[in-house]
C-alpha cells in the first residue's frame, strides 16, 4: 500500500487583525529599474495617442462653430460619428494599457533576493499581545486550537467545461467537513503574487492569513483536487503540541532514498507561529516563475531520486529544503502516515464498497481514507497523467462515497457510488432524538473518533 500510494507522480496542482500588527503590504521583495524601457515606451505611446486625441477634437470643435460647407448634412453627421467613434476608441485604448507596472515586474534585478514579504522576527510575542487584548478572539474553543482550512483553484474557468462541476463538488465536500467539526475555511481564487502561480500560489496565501488571523492556530492546506472521504474523523492535534508542520510522508523514503514524492504537500497543517513564517521564507526562493524556477527544477532532479526534469515545484522544494537543511527543520516537523492526510486516489475509490462491507467511518487509514486525493488528474485543465474519463468516474465515486455519510445524518443515501439519486433510510418507527442518535455521524456508535479499533 506504502508504493501504490506513491506510484503517481506529482504535477501541477490546481487556490483582520487589529492591534497594531504586522502587516504583508509590500509586493514580491524584489527590486525594480526606475525608469523601464517598457514603461519609457508605454508612455511615449500614450502621448502620441493623447495628441492625436486632441486633433481629433479640435476638428470637432471647428465643426461645431464654422461647419464644413462642402458637405451635405447627410455627410456632415456621417463625419462626425466618425469622429465620435475614432475619440471613443482611442480613449478605450489609453484605458486598457497596461499599468505600467506590470512592464516593471518583468525587469527584475537578479542579484535580490525574492521574499514574500517584509522580515518578520517577533511574530510569537506580538501575537501573544494580539490574543491578550483581543480576548473575544481566542485561539482555542472548548481547549481545541482554532483550525483555518485553505483551499483554492485558479481565477480563470476550466479548459475542461466539467472540471468546474467537479471543482465544485470538491468545495461542497470540504466544506460540509468544516461544518461539521467546527473548522473555518477560506477559498482563494486570487493570485496574491504574480511571480508565485500554480503549485507555489499556496504560501502567500498561507502567509497573509496568518498575519491577519493571529486567533488561528493552525492553517490547513487542501489541493482542490483532494476530497475528505472520512467525514467522522478528527485529526488528534494534541499529538502535534510539539511541532509546527504536520505532513503526510514516510522518513525512509525522505531520509534514506530521498524520494522526490517522500512528502506531499496536497494537504498539510502549519501552527501560525514564529517558525513557520521563517519556515515559508526559506521554502519560496525557488518559486518565481521564469529563470528562477527553471534552473531551481534542474537543481531539484539532480538531487532527488525519480524526480522528472521540470520546474521546480513546492513539494520537491520542500523536500530539498527539509534534506539539506535538516537540524535547522526537522524537530519541528512531524511526518504522518498513521492515518491518510494524503490517500493516492488509484487503489483506493474502488475498494469503497468493500471499505462500507467491513468498515466503517472515524477510521482513517486504509480501511476507511481520511482523504482521497487525485494526484495525476486534472479534470480542470487539458492533460493530466490519467485520462479525464476515469478521474472524473473515480472523482464522482469519492464525492459520493464521502456525501453519503452527510446525507445520513438526514436520513437519506445515494442509491449507488456513481448516482446522484438518493434513497430514504430513515427507520420511521423509531422518536426523533432516538434517530438522532442512530445517525448522527458526529456521535458513532462504535467508538472515539479516530480509534483504529
Amino acid at each position: 500500500m506504502v508504493q501504490d500510494n506513491f506510484a503517481a507522480q506529482k504535477r501541477a496542482s490546481g487556490g483582520g487583525g487589529t492591534g497594531g500588527l504586522p502587516t504583508t503590504t509590500t509586493a514580491n521583495g524584489r527590486a525594480r529599474t526606475l525608469l523601464p524601457r517598457g514603461r519609457q515606451i508605454n508612455k511615449t505611446f500614450n502621448n502620441i495617442k493623447i495628441t492625436i486625441l486632441c486633433g481629433f477634437v479640435t476638428i470637432l470643435v471647428l465643426r461645431g462653430t464654422v461647419g464644413i460647407g462642402s458637405l451635405s448634412s447627410s455627410d456632415a453627421d456621417a463625419v462626425n460619428q466618425n469622429l465620435i467613434e475614432e475619440t471613443n476608441r482611442i480613449l478605450e485604448e489609453i484605458r486598457s494599457d497596461n499599468d505600467p507596472d506590470d512592464s516593471a515586474e518583468s525587469e527584475i534585478n537578479p542579484n535580490v533576493t525574492y521574499a514574500l514579504g517584509p522580515k518578520i522576527f517577533n511574530w510569537d510575542q506580538e501575537r501573544k499581545v494580539w490574543l491578550t487584548q483581543n480576548p473575544e478572539f481566542p485561539n482555542f474553543v472548548n481547549d481545541k486550537p482554532r483550525i483555518l482550512l485553505l483551499t483554492g483553484s485558479p481565477p480563470s474557468p476550466c479548459d475542461n467545461p466539467i472540471g468546474d462541476h467537479y471543482l465544485l463538488k470538491a468545495i461542497k465536500n470540504k466544506i460540509d467537513y468544516c461544518r461539521i467539526h467546527g473548522i473555518e475555511i477560506v477559498y482563494n481564487m486570487a493570485h496574491l503574487d504574480k511571480e508565485l502561480a500554480g503549485y507555489w500560489a499556496k504560501l502567500p496565501m498561507i502567509r497573509r492569513l496568518m498575519l491577519s488571523h493571529p486567533e488561528i492556530e493552525w492553517i490547513w492546506w487542501m489541493d482542490s483536487d483532494a476530497m475528505f472521504t472520512d467525514m467522522v474523523f478528527e485529526i488528534p492535534l494534541s499529538k502535534y503540541d510539539k511541532h509546527n508542520l504536520v505532513i503526510h510522508g514516510y522518513p525512509d523514503l525522505l531520509f534514506e532514498q530521498k524520494e522526490w514524492i517522500a512528502l506531499n504537500t496536497g494537504s498539510f497543517l502549519l501552527r501560525n507561529c514564529q517558525w513557520s513564517l521563517d519556515l515559508l521564507d526559506a521554502w519560496a526562493p525557488m518559486g518565481p516563475k521564469g529563470a528562477i524556477r527553471d534552473e531551481a527544477g534542474k537543481i531539484l532532479t539532480a538531487n532527488l531520486k525519480g524526480r522528472p526534469a521540470f520546474e521546480a515545484d513546492d513539494q520537491s522544494a520542500l523536500i530539498y529544503l527539509l534534506l539539506s537543511q535538516k537540524d535547522q527543520w526537522m524537530d519541528k516537523v512531524y511526518i504522518e502516515n498513521q492515518y491518510f492526510l494524503h490517500g493516492y486516489w488509484v487503489g483506493l475509490v474502488d475498494r469503497y464498497e468493500e471499505m462500507m462491507d467491513k468498515y466503517h467511518p472515524g477510521l482513517g487509514d486504509e480501511r476507511w481514507p481520511f482523504v482521497t486525493h487525485f494526484v495525476g488528474c486534472k479534470p480542470c485543465g487539458s492533460y493530466g497523467d490519467y485520462s479525464v474519463e476515469r478521474c472524473l468516474r473515480s472523482m464522482e465515486r469519492a464525492f459520493n462515497f464521502a456525501d453519503n455519510q452527510v446525507l445520513k445524518l438526514y436520513g437519506f443515501n445515494h442509491r449507488g457510488l456513481l448516482s446522484p439519486k438518493i434513497k430514504r433510510i430513515r427507520n420511521e418507527t423509531v422518536t426523533p432524538l432516538e434517530y438522532v442518535d442512530q445517525f448522527d455521524i458526529r456521535r458513532p456508535v462504535f467508538g472515539h473518533h479516530g480509534s483504529r479499533s
